[in-house]
């Protein structure tokens, strides 16, 4: 849209108002209306017009000379986040490590002995299997996997270790079960994994977890990348920084 649209649709009455809800927000104990003018850069009177009508809609609240947000803001707040979907905020942030790192960025939560990818945007072309949301690999060969099934409780693992159908993929795979189940107790100390040419020759991961405020493993992101790009050293040095930024900003902005 060019300026003169932008200004002409512009309602500079809407963005004031806003502003005032922004600046109630910071003020949880409440503000007189001098407070809020002189905050807000309004006068006494342009205050008093905003602050009376967020009343008036219940998304303020009034006592004495305070005037203070209401839970009615809360209540839109929880309507918004409980029709949108954590990869909706995620795929931003992922986007962001994609572009940072010039390599695929994913997400996956657990289904069975698989992962399903929830989330992707992609990189460099590294993978003879082509990847989209909805794809399902095996859990044991992958770092989301790993991570995926190092959040798992002590019987849920012990279940799947002695039921999974374990495969070679490469002739690096590991294979063993005791020996998966330390790769696995290794994640879940280190809080990331990193699976090298397990699933493909050629192809690293690095996986970290998502947690909810319990604690609790909901999903994996990871980057991907070719073994000639990264070393393993490399991997834990230049891509973990990022991908436990991206973690964090993922589980304050939805979970917390």
């Amino acid at each position: 849209m060019d300026e003169e649209g932008t200004s002409r649709d512009h309602v500079g009455s809407l963005e004031r108002g806003l502003a005032v809800m922004e600046i109630l927000a910071r003020h949880p104990a409440g503000m007189t209306l001098t407070e809020m003018a002189e905050e807000a850069g309004l006068t006494r009177a342009g205050a008093r017009r905003f602050l009376l009508t967020l009343a008036a809609t219940g998304y303020a609240t009034q006592s004495g000379r305070l005037f203070s947000l209401s839970p009615r803001l809360l209540t839109v707040a929880r309507t918004w986040l409980g029709g949108a979907s954590l990869w909706t905020f995620a795929a931003p942030v992922m986007r962001e490590v994609a572009a940072l790192l010039n390599e695929a960025c994913s997400a996956a939560v657990l289904s069975g002995e698989d992962v399903v990818y929830v989330a992707r945007v992609p990189g460099r072309r590294i993978l003879s299997v082509s990847l989209d949301v909805g794809t399902r690999l095996p859990a044991h060969c992958t770092s989301m996997g790993r991570i995926l099934l190092s959040g798992l409780a002590p019987d849920e693992l012990e279940a799947f270790l002695g039921q999974a159908k374990i495969e070679r993929r490469t002739p690096k795979t590991i294979t063993d079960r005791r020996s998966l189940a330390a790769a696995i107790a290794k994640a879940r100390a280190d809080g990331f994994a990193i699976v090298d040419e397990e699933l493909e020759l050629g192809l690293r991961s690095i996986a970290v977890p998502i947690t909810d405020r319990t604690g609790g493993t909901v999903a994996a992101i990871n980057v991907s990348t070719q073994s000639a790009r990264f070393s393993i050293a490399e991997m834990e040095r230049e891509i973990l920084p990022a991908l436990l930024g991206a973690k964090r900003r993922i589980e304050d902005f939805f979970f917390v």
